[in-house]
């Protein structure tokens, strides 16, 4: 992913300066606010407390510095759902899957109950699927009135290098990409999610580890082109 602005936040972009610093713009072409999450060290992502358990380790990699997971016990756990109150969106990230247990849950953003109540199903997940060398890509969202996987086991993609994945939702149509090729598509009833977490490494109850690095992600509250996807 491009990294024009500082790497350890670039927090929330708006107007013109979102434009001009990410290549940023709805289907419209109006610009649009964003979060952007760079994994170069492992306090405060975007400005927010961060949590570590197991030993996550900061890499090189070819767009800086990342953090690799062991697909053990290695997680990041992160005080914000930075999609939290969008109406569409596009969830993206640009990670390296090095293998492993077939099942990884390793992007999960969560929104959480209010006080008293049970606990909330809704959320975000990025997760792959690893057979022998090769993965493929899982992307999913639960809300209220909806509730949709798109996985396509047909379309796999070589462990040990490094790729950029979205998620994206225009008011009908919710669809996953790889390096910006559509993987799949589907109508889905979206309902805006309120706040609550994220977890990097694992999903947020702590199952379904990742063996592999992240770079960054980032967070838009509308549906973008993949020609608007960040550049790597």
């Amino acid at each position: 992913m491009s990294d024009p602005a500082p790497p350890h936040r670039r927090a929330v972009l708006s107007g013109a300066g979102a434009l001009a610093l990410s290549g940023c713009a709805t289907l419209s072409g109006a610009p649009a606010r964003q979060t952007v999450w760079t994994f170069d060290r492992l306090a405060d992502i975007g400005g927010e407390r961060t949590t570590v358990e197991g030993a996550p380790a900061l890499i090189d990699s070819p767009y800086g510095r990342a953090v690799r997971f062991d697909g053990v016990d290695d997680a990041l756990f992160i005080d914000s759902h930075p999609l939290a109150g969008a109406e569409t969106f596009t969830f993206e990230a640009l990670f390296r899957p090095d293998g492993g247990a077939f099942e990884q849950r390793w992007f999960h953003l969560a929104e959480e109950a209010p006080a008293g109540q049970p606990p909330s199903q809704t959320r975000f997940l990025f997760e792959i699927r690893v057979v022998r060398d090769r993965w493929y890509l899982d992307a999913f969202t639960r809300g209220p009135g909806y509730n949709h996987t798109l996985i396509f086991p047909e379309r796999l993609y070589p462990c040990g290098q490094w790729f950029h994945v979205a998620q994206t939702f225009d008011g009908t149509m919710y669809r996953s990409y790889v390096d910006g090729v559509l993987q799949g598509e589907h109508p889905i009833a979206f309902k805006p999610q309120g706040p609550g977490q994220a977890s990097v490494g694992c999903r947020i109850n702590r199952l379904n580890y990742f063996n592999g690095a992240v770079r960054q992600a980032r967070f838009t509250p509308a549906a973008l082109a993949p020609d608007r996807f960040t550049r790597r």
